[in-house]
């Protein structure tokens, strides 16, 4: 075919977005004008060639502010020289226009198109990438449609976290990614102890000591973390804790060192705190 065929996977947070479509090249036509060979103005276009372009995401997620499910979509649009109009659709296995219908349009938004550098052949991608958004961007010619594509992904992991903790209650790794997961995002520490002690409970390992110990630390009971910081360390040591790769053996001989350094600030604000009741 003259379009070749492409796909792009993007991760962005923990959502994974998949692009399947085919890539017309300009050839001296003209494309984006009133009556052009190519996409013209205010005229469906099917974003690509041959079979509908399709946009699949493993989350829901946001689509230039309209929430769309996860599932997979085609994509369509209506160019123009101030706002275009971008489109997904429910039905993803489509060729051409001839089929569309817009009942089944799950988001339909307008864009603000964008000069850009020449772009002989058709491109679709993803930039600007954070861990909850990026931009989706149509570009063809010297014009780049720029989508807002954004997403929770600290409710979508808890989420998926929880579900997952709910199907497998016993399940240590279930349990212990869950707590380093709340320990690093700094939400509910409490309850992150509580999974790291039944994982240990289940079965004890440098990971779910040294995560305890880390959990302790940051609720400010450096105290109660350093004997189990110390405990992993051995633990790992001896080699019946399972692995002990280098990196964790310095990961946790570092932590020991920093909680070594705040205990006698702890001390003294404990003896101040003493000598003001007296």
């Amino acid at each position: 075919q003259a379009s070749t065929a492409a796909g792009i996977t993007q991760t962005v947070g923990i959502t994974d977005f998949k692009l399947n479509y085919s890539r017309p090249s300009i050839k001296g036509r003209t494309v984006f004008q009133e009556n052009s060979a190519l996409a013209p103005y205010n005229q469906l276009w099917r974003t690509g060639a041959n079979m509908a372009t399709t946009f699949e995401a493993s989350t829901e997620f946001s689509f230039g502010g309209a929430k769309v499910p996860a599932g997979k979509y085609a994509l369509f649009s209506i160019p123009s020289g101030g706002q275009w109009t971008v489109i997904l659709n429910k039905n993803s296995n489509q060729g051409g226009t001839d089929k569309y219908q817009q009942s089944e349009d799950v988001a339909r938004i307008l864009v603000t198109p964008s000069s850009s550098f020449f772009h002989e052949t058709f491109t679709l991608g993803f930039s600007d990438i954070t861990n909850n958004t990026a931009y989706f961007n149509i570009s063809w010619g010297a014009v780049t449609v720029p989508v807002l594509i954004s997403l929770d992904t600290e409710v979508l992991t808890l989420s998926g976290l929880n579900k997952t903790l709910a199907e497998k209650p016993e399940d240590v790794p279930t349990l212990q990614s869950t707590s380093a997961y709340l320990l690093s995002a700094g939400k509910d520490l409490p309850q992150a102890l509580s999974l790291a002690d039944k994982a240990i409970g289940l079965k004890e390992s440098v990971g779910n000591l040294w995560l305890k110990a880390q959990i302790l630390n940051k609720m400010g009971k450096v105290a109660e973390a350093l004997p189990i910081a110390k405990k992993a360390l051995a633990l790992g040591a001896s080699g019946s804790g399972g692995a002990f790769p280098d990196y964790l053996k310095a990961q946790i001989e570092s932590g020991i060192s920093g909680m070594q350094s705040k205990l006698p600030v702890v001390k003294e604000a404990v003896k101040a705190i003493k000598g003001k009741k007296k």
